[in-house]
């Protein structure tokens, strides 16, 4: 015999409370209620539910703390948040935390049955695959504050259905963060399909899209599924999301809104159980103003942000990073791992990674094959040259602490006395360093990579040269 599915209702009116209790009965579902925060942690710790739907205002607290209750004690229990209708910024900061979905009030019915059955269905995913869903967050390696935010979050939006939006340069793992919510959701057993979509052309979108039947143009010589069909019951991430022209930007947000995709030639609509996952290394807000992506595509796929940080800004990730990367690459060759030099580290922290990790991936394949011994050197490294200043910063007028009040703008070290050098050389510093920290609004570790120094160095010149 089946055991009967739970669900926990949470909420303050009673109204709501037996008209959901009805709702879910009717689907088979076994009730308990709660009124408040401490009714909730009083029955999620006697109990185990298979869903929960939790109002955001209760009397004690919000539904948020319910959300962080069962995210601590049932990890695996999808969550759906109750908001007042047009509140978003309620239904984001819920699925922030790890809600699974949202609904609405006034409660449609219909929406809320097809939220419990796709929560019920996600719920047994999870059951029966805990281990694919266990260490998901792990492939993102780096123990740096930003790294360790990144993982946290990316754990809380995988319980979630909400479309992501990610963030970052080139180079720096946006597919990489993908995967990993896929692998982290209740679909990891389903199909992650990536696409580029700056790699289609724009006259094959809507056929690689949506699909097309037979005969619906020509060359269309069979029926063939597009990218949402190849995705249904898992993922699709859209990488470099920017690329899409408005045409398609307008059926893609038919088919987000709608559920559903008419291929080509196609008389009836499909409908697809798909997440969609986006990225871009562009500004999206900028290419709004300019135009040239919609904005209401955009507060679709951008439900949540999640920012990956440039390596450049994560630099104490950098020697386990590049250990990761040799062990790999010695193992496809058959070879024990080389370590770096203390100099071919210092190197590479000085160096500002335009790349991201792709390029510190390159740099090391290439030393890899350089180096004879058992350890990497700076030259094995073959860096390119940090890129100083283009032009000369102009110079600040002189300081107190100038030696005798001298100006450096009108000194010339050949004719001064010997003791006015040391501050004739200290200002010129003291002038380069502000301005790059200007040019590298303040940021110290770029500013050390544009200075062409380790960030250790810029420190020390910092407090040398008393610049706050």
């Amino acid at each position: 015999m089946t055991e009967q599915r739970s669900a926990l209702v949470v909420d303050d009116e009673r109204d709501i409370r037996e008209l959901l209790v009805m709702t879910l009965g009717r689907m088979g579902l076994r009730c308990d209620t709660a009124s408040s925060v401490a009714d909730a942690r009083n029955q999620l710790a006697r109990n185990r539910y298979d869903l929960c739907l939790t109002d955001m205002r209760l009397p004690d607290g919000t539904g948020l703390e319910v959300i962080a209750e069962i995210t601590a004690s049932c990890p695996n229990t999808p969550v759906a948040m109750i908001t007042a209708f047009g509140n978003v910024e309620a239904a984001v900061e819920a699925l922030k935390a790890g809600a699974f979905d949202f609904v609405a009030k006034p409660v449609d019915l219909a929406v809320l049955r097809d939220l419990v059955r796709h929560a019920l269905e996600l719920h047994e995913k999870r059951r029966l695959a805990p281990v694919a869903n266990d260490s998901g967050a792990s492939r993102l390696h780096g123990q740096s504050p930003a790294m360790a935010q990144l993982r946290q979050t990316v754990t809380k939006v995988a319980r979630s259905q909400a479309p992501v939006y990610i963030a970052g340069e080139s180079g720096v793992g946006k597919e990489l963060v993908a995967r990993t919510i896929h692998a982290e959701s209740g679909r990891a057993g389903g199909p992650f399909v990536p696409v580029n979509c700056g790699a289609i052309p724009a006259e094959l979108m809507e056929s690689e899209f949506f699909g097309h039947k037979k005969g619906s143009f020509t060359g269309a010589h069979t029926d063939k599924p597009g990218l949402f069909q190849a995705a249904d019951g898992g993922t699709l991430f859209l990488d470099e999301v920017a690329e899409l022209p408005l045409p398609m930007q307008v059926k893609l947000l038919r088919a987000i809104q709608e559920k559903s995709i008419r291929p080509v030639g196609a008389n009836a609509e499909v409908t697809v159980d798909v997440r969609i996952l986006s990225a871009t290394h562009k500004d999206l807000s900028a290419l709004i103003a300019d135009g040239r992506f919609r904005h209401d595509l955009y507060y679709r796929i951008n439900v949540i942000e999640l920012r990956v940080p440039p390596l450049r800004e994560r630099l104490e990730d950098l020697p386990g990073l590049a250990a990761n990367v040799l062990t790999r690459l010695s193992e496809t060759q058959g070879r024990t791992p080389p370590t770096l030099s203390d100099g071919a580290l210092d190197a590479l922290r000085g160096y500002p990674f335009p790349g991201n990790v792709r390029e510190l991936e390159n740099i090391l394949e290439r030393a890899l094959a350089l180096a004879d011994g058992t350890v990497i050197g700076v030259d094995d490294l073959s860096l390119p040259r940090a890129m100083m200043p283009a032009t000369p910063a102009p110079m600040p007028a002189a300081s107190a602490n100038s030696a005798a009040g001298l100006d450096p703008r009108t000194l010339d070290p050949r004719d001064t006395a010997t003791s006015a050098l040391p501050s004739y050389i200290e200002e010129i510093e003291r002038a380069a360093i502000q301005h790059a920290l200007q040019e590298n609004r303040y940021n110290k570790t770029r500013t050390a990579a544009a200075l062409g120094i380790t960030f250790r160095a810029l420190r020390y010149k910092l407090k040398k040269l008393g610049i706050d």
